[in-house]
């Protein structure tokens, strides 16, 4: 993955329901309204943290 390359990240369902953990992987990509989108940097520990919550985000394509 390239140094500088950005993904974009979209919350789409609320984490109300979810564990603490999920709700702090959310809180830790930024997010603060549902249907958000943000950009971050394209490295693995962004990468892990959407996998940690593959029911609340999506990775949009650029």
């Amino acid at each position: 993955m390239a140094g500088n390359k950005k993904i974009r990240i979209q919350y789409f369902r609320s984490a109300i329901a979810a564990p603490t953990k999920h709700k702090l992987v959310v809180k830790g990509l930024g997010f603060t309204r549902l249907n958000q989108i943000v950009q971050r940097p394209d490295t693995e520990s962004v990468r892990g943290m959407v996998k940690a919550v593959p029911h609340l985000v999506r990775i949009l394509e650029n």
